[in-house]
């Protein structure tokens, strides 16, 4: 059986490597690279479409939702014979 102030210890060790790790990750910021924000150019992402495969996710969500269901349902039936 682990004692109290073991435990205490090793939570103690978990939060402080926690927010080390936060502190090393949040870093200073990249230098400003200068010249007009706004570009000029293409937007982001290449000006792709965003609402057409929306329709193709929707379906296949449907669809995998009413698999899921259907084999809940099988099994609650077995259950209940």
């Amino acid at each position: 059986m682990r004692s109290p102030a073991r435990t205490i210890i090793q939570l103690i060790l978990i939060i402080g490597l926690c927010f080390i790790s936060m502190e090393i990750l949040a870093g200073t910021s990249p230098p400003d690279p200068g010249g007009d924000p706004s570009g000029g150019g293409p937007p982001v992402g290449g000006g792709a479409p965003i609402g057409n495969g929306t329709f193709i996710l929707i379906s296949a969500s449907l669809v995998y939702i009413y698999y899921k269901l259907q084999k809940f349902r099988k099994i609650v039936k077995e259950i209940e014979e």
